[in-house]
């Protein structure tokens, strides 16, 4: 099946025309599109205009050009750094979500449309102009009539119908570039493509993104140096999100924070403590933690704005990444090894031992190195590429974290340089590997299990009898598989081959020299008998001759 044209033609042009002219023209023309479309082909004039940008800069002002759909495939795409290169994840970080803002007329016939109602009797005040624009949505400043006041973020009108037309068409060329490349049947891209549009049709639901403010701020209840805005579930819709507005300081405004008193380090490493904390701790965090949506009160207190985009770990998978991020601290290859095999999402037996001589390489410059100095972007790019080296695929939830750690980090670099990310997971994380060894973990677990250890106990006497029964039968048997028994059975005939060969090739001179011998002692030169010995002998030497090249073909034969 290939791509679909019915489906959007049109915009099916207008993608491979926008990256044609950024001088993708040549690997859309080797995948075949350009004849399956039946489009001109573009020739290498884009190229040669664009041969002064990376490649990273051309797909990222493509990305930019296609809109939101794209926008956001780059987005997560630079989350990804498992398949894509250092450089272009790094690129693709600066995607640009900011359009121009929609018109007031529109913002109001959302809302009314969404609470059936004017939008006067909603919000007792409301600022026409946006304080803040997406290609998804855009947030207005308002009060409630109770005074209080709140961000009404606005979901821009039609996009939903935008991005479902290039979700398909995604659908179609993922399928397309699995089936024409070997990239593509490693990667899977339908699956990637199917998990993109999950995260993308959960960000257009704005009561997703309000559930997870709720969960968030409940689990950092007990923590009052963290803050979420609360939620107004009463101005909360699919297309309408009613927020308590907060005006922080911003995180990059370092003269606003020194003006405040703010300690620079102390919040830069309460931040990274937050979302090692998400992440370890809760297994629930901030996947997208960049400087806007983070935010400094006068007291001190973080906010986290737009929790849009997060990631979710299960407790089995957070004992496995704390091992992870005690390994790395610890600089110890066999537990870091350890960790990634038991995050390897395709659960296939791997070669153990290459697996931690890759790892060793990549730590063993790091050793003589200060955390300070360590790159924990760069760090978890190896890890990436080690194992994708080794066949090993992490889980998306994986690549999320290590994109919101880096994220993490480089806001360090500005705020407070000789801090690292890891350096401050690596207490949590020892804190979650020790507790997971407690009596009352352990008694937790038996717990959960005591079901099925009761009913593997109840059987087990059945289990011993019939195997008893069938041993005194005679009926017991033993199944054993060997793995590639053809192969090694070929071997098996290719040295019994070479065994005949030897043999027969040892009686061949046996008789042969026997010959030779009689020869010499029977018979003087010249006489009869010395004439028919020749002759026996060389009729010896061709039948021998014969055999052997007999045997050797019938050897090269078995071995085919």
């Amino acid at each position: 099946m290939g791509i679909n044209k019915r489906l959007n033609i049109k915009r099916y042009q207008e993608i491979i025309t926008v990256f044609a002219k950024h001088g993708f023209g040549l690997i859309i023309d080797q995948l075949g599109i350009f004849d399956y479309l039946k489009m001109r082909k573009h020739g290498t004039d884009a190229e040669t205009t664009n041969s002064k940008r990376s490649i990273g800069e051309r797909l990222r002002i493509s990305l930019e050009e296609l809109g939101p759909t794209f926008v956001k495939v780059g987005q997560i795409l630079s989350t990804r750094a498992d398949i894509v290169p250092q450089d272009i994840v790094e690129e693709l970080k600066k995607l640009q979500n900011s359009v121009q803002p929609f018109k007031f007329n529109e913002v109001r016939a959302v809302i009314e449309s969404e609470f059936e109602g004017a939008l006067e009797e909603v919000y007792k005040e409301f600022t026409q102009q946006p304080i803040a624009s997406a290609s998804i949505s855009q947030v207005h400043k308002a009060v409630l009539g109770n005074g209080r006041k709140v961000a009404v973020k606005v979901q821009r009108p039609g996009i939903e119908r935008v991005i479902s037309h290039d979700l398909s068409i995604l659908h179609d060329l993922a399928h397309f570039v699995d089936n024409r490349t070997k990239f593509g049947k490693i990667y899977d891209f339908s699956s990637m493509v199917k998990d993109f549009e999950r995260t993308l049709i959960n960000e257009l639901d704005f009561t997703k993104e309000g559930e997870n403010a709720d969960t968030f701020r409940r689990n950092f209840t007990k923590d009052k140096g963290i803050k979420v805005p609360e939620v107004n579930w009463n101005y909360t819709s699919r297309r309408v999100l009613t927020m308590e507005f907060i005006d922080g300081i911003g995180i990059h405004d370092h003269k606003a924070l020194e003006k405040a008193c703010i300690d620079k380090k102390e919040t830069a490493k309460r931040i990274a403590e937050s979302i090692c904390n998400q992440i370890l701790r809760d297994g629930f965090f901030h996947a997208d933690p960049h400087p806007g949506n983070i935010k400094i009160l006068e007291d001190g207190t973080i906010v986290f704005l737009d929790l849009g985009m997060v990631g979710r770990v299960s407790e089995a998978r957070r004992k496995t990444i704390s091992k992870f991020f005690v390994g790395i601290s610890n600089k110890d290859t066999r537990m870091v090894a350890r960790a990634v095999m038991e995050l390897d999402a395709m659960q296939e037996k791997k070669n153990i031992r290459k697996f931690e001589q890759d790892v060793d390489l990549m730590i063993d410059k790091y050793l003589t190195m200060p955390w300070s100095r360590i790159n924990v972007g760069e760090l978890l790019y190896e890890v990436f590429n080690v194992a994708f080296l080794n066949g090993i695929r992490l889980p998306r939830e994986f690549t999320l974290l290590a994109k919101s750690l880096a994220t993490i980090q480089s806001l360090l670099e500005q705020l407070a340089p000789e801090l690292n990310t890891i350096e401050v997971a690596k207490p949590i994380a020892k804190k979650l590997v020790l507790q997971s060894y407690s009596p009352k973990n352990i008694s937790s677990l038996l717990a959960r299990n005591a079901s099925a250890y009761k009913d593997l106990i109840n059987g087990l006497p059945f289990y011993i009898q019939n195997l008893l029964e069938k041993a005194e039968d005679g009926e017991l048997t033993l199944q054993l598989k060997i793995k590639d028994i053809n192969k090694i059975q070929k071997r098996f005939d290719r040295a019994i081959n070479r065994l005949s060969f030897s043999v027969i090739l040892l009686a061949v001179c046996i008789v042969i020299t026997g010959i030779i011998i009689g020869t010499s002692q029977n018979a003087s030169e010249g006489s009869d008998m010395y004439l028919l010995n020749v002759t026996a002998l060389r009729i010896g030497l061709a039948a021998a001759f014969s055999i052997v090249l007999v045997v050797i073909i019938s050897m090269i034969r078995a071995d085919r």
